[in-house]
């Protein structure tokens, strides 16, 4: 989600001081949001579930930290994040965006896995890029990146680096295979040949791996 996306326009009421559940339900560009407490998040969800709202197609996240005067609900205090549900409501061709605040100093969310079997990997997602933790998940661990990453590299005061790139070429048997990957901003450096390795100080765990198997193990 782009930055112009997340800042322009206002989000109006459907109708003045609509509610939906004792929540604020607002139409932002034809669809209608429903902004849920937190402590009221697994209660509502539950309830829009028996409505009809039974798929969820989505769940995500975003960090509002450069937003925070953005357009909310009377009632509504703006947190640095926000975890965002998409339902779909197949039997009467309806969605609902649901939006919920959570504060950095307690980022945790009960977890949807009880209602929605199928968020278990979205939600580990969110943990893992955000930090956002989610309360009962049956599997509270990353998905994306190695398990002993340091960072969550969608909020926005995460370091902007680089992609790793391996570099390959055609070498014969009695010359040294090497590679270096690098990553901007001093994170880590890997330097590995076949007869040595070096590993900077936030290499991960699969880096490590690599280096002692050796790369003459690679297909060129």
């Amino acid at each position: 989600m782009s930055d112009q996306a997340t800042n322009e326009g206002t989000e109006m009421s459907a109708d003045e001081g609509s509610e939906l559940h004792g929540c604020p339900l607002v139409d932002s560009r034809g669809q209608e949001v429903l902004h849920v407490p937190r402590d009221r998040y697994t209660e509502v969800l539950r309830a829009l579930t028996d409505e009809g709202y039974a798929m969820c197609v989505d769940l995500t996240a975003v960090d509002y930290s450069q937003f925070m005067d953005r357009d909310l609900p009377e009632g509504i205090e703006p947190e640095r994040f926000e975890v965002v549900v998409n339902l779909l409501d197949i039997s009467n061709r309806r969605r609902l965006r649901v939006r919920v605040q959570v504060p950095e100093s307690d980022p945790v969310v009960p977890t949807l896995f009880d209602l929605h079997p199928g968020t278990e990997a979205m939600e580990r997602e969110v943990y893992d890029m955000f930090g956002i933790s989610f309360s009962d998940h049956p599997d509270p661990s990353r998905i994306l990146m190695p398990e002993d990453w340091i960072g969550h590299p969608l909020r926005k005061d995460y370091e902007t680096g680089s992609i790793p790139v391996q570099f390959k070429g055609i070498v014969g048997q009695d010359q040294k295979i090497s590679q270096v990957t690098r990553l901007q901003g001093s994170q880590f450096t890997l330097f590995a040949q076949s007869n040595g390795t070096e590993l900077g100080p936030r290499a991960n765990s699969f880096q490590r791996r690599e280096a002692e198997i050796g790369l003459q193990q690679i297909e060129f």
